[in-house]
């Protein structure tokens, strides 16, 4: 059957998929429209699935926060590589997303998913399955966490790799803002010294024992060691404890209370982390790829 370039136009303009890939279905379908579109959704569906073991450590953090500055989420969207990372359909998705969050209130990923993106009736994960099969990765929305604040939500992104949420009370936004962007680089686990996880505190104390004990040094002088290095690896772990990024003279503590702002908890996301990944062959990638695209 042979079906006219303005089918094949207005099919391509409603599912953003390729030319050819548009006619071959309209060919299949008759030219019926509406019917090609449901088969492009079942074959997006297949190829999504056929993709959804491979690893996807790539991708970008996002941050939405409401009108009324009260709350904010943060998610990450993983790809396969940099350069879809970069790509404006992925980009774009993935704002939609977090808008998505932000708007219906949802906390898991798993109902975020069944969700409606702002504005269509198309939920997230059918469009991600779509995304899926125009891309040609496997994309994944890994996490999300929402925060809720009386007070003031600061936001950072450093590029599209880290994110930071900050929840406060006192201070300003412009406040918030500095001591997320000292979280994006500084990595505190912790807000304060007594937060950090009795677990880590002992681990860290046989290793500084260990090492201690080959010192050589009397007792009385090690216990000293010890507890100095114990002091620093709170401090170095926690917020409120840490030297400040744009003040050297100063801790993040002490720069929040001559702001008179108290920090309640924060967020730090960033690309792939705890996530293995794997080193690839890039021709054979390529060529999987390319056979992938055939099917």
């Amino acid at each position: 059957m042979t079906v006219s370039a303005s089918k094949v136009m207005e099919l391509r303009g409603r599912t953003g998929a390729g030319m050819m890939e548009c006619k071959k279905f309209l060919v299949a379908c008759d030219g019926d429209i509406e019917q090609a579109i449901l088969e492009m959704r079942k074959a997006g569906q297949a190829k999504a699935d056929k993709k959804a073991d491979r690893i996807a450590a790539e991708g970008i953090i996002v941050v939405a926060k409401s009108i009324q500055q009260r709350m904010a989420v943060i998610l990450e969207v993983n790809c396969e590589t940099d350069f879809v990372a970069r790509d404006e359909n992925f980009l774009n998705f993935a704002n939609q997303v977090a808008n998505t969050a932000l708007a219906t209130g949802t906390v898991e990923v798993a109902d975020l998913l069944q969700q409606c993106l702002v504005d269509t009736t198309q939920t997230v994960e059918q469009a991600r399955q779509e995304l899926v099969t125009k891309i040609g990765e496997n994309i994944k929305v890994r996490r999300m966490l929402q925060v809720q604040c009386d007070g003031v939500i600061g936001t950072y992104l450093h590029g599209t790799r880290i994110g930071v949420l900050v929840a406060m009370t006192g201070g300003d936004e412009a406040v918030a803002k500095d001591v997320a962007m000292h979280i994006a680089a500084s990595r505190p686990l912790v807000v304060s010294s007594s937060q950090v996880p009795a677990e880590a505190i002992a681990i860290e104390r046989e290793v500084f024992s260990s090492q201690a004990r080959e010192s050589g040094k009397p007792q009385e002088i090690i216990d000293k060691m010890i507890d100095g290095r114990m002091s620093k690896f709170v401090d170095e772990v926690s917020l409120l404890g840490q030297t400040f990024v744009k003040d050297q003279n100063m801790k993040v503590g002490q720069y929040l209370k001559s702001k008179n702002a108290t920090v309640l908890n924060f967020i730090r996301f960033e690309v792939g982390e705890g996530i293995e990944k794997k080193a690839d062959n890039f021709v054979a990638e390529v060529m999987a790829q390319v056979r992938d695209s055939n099917e």
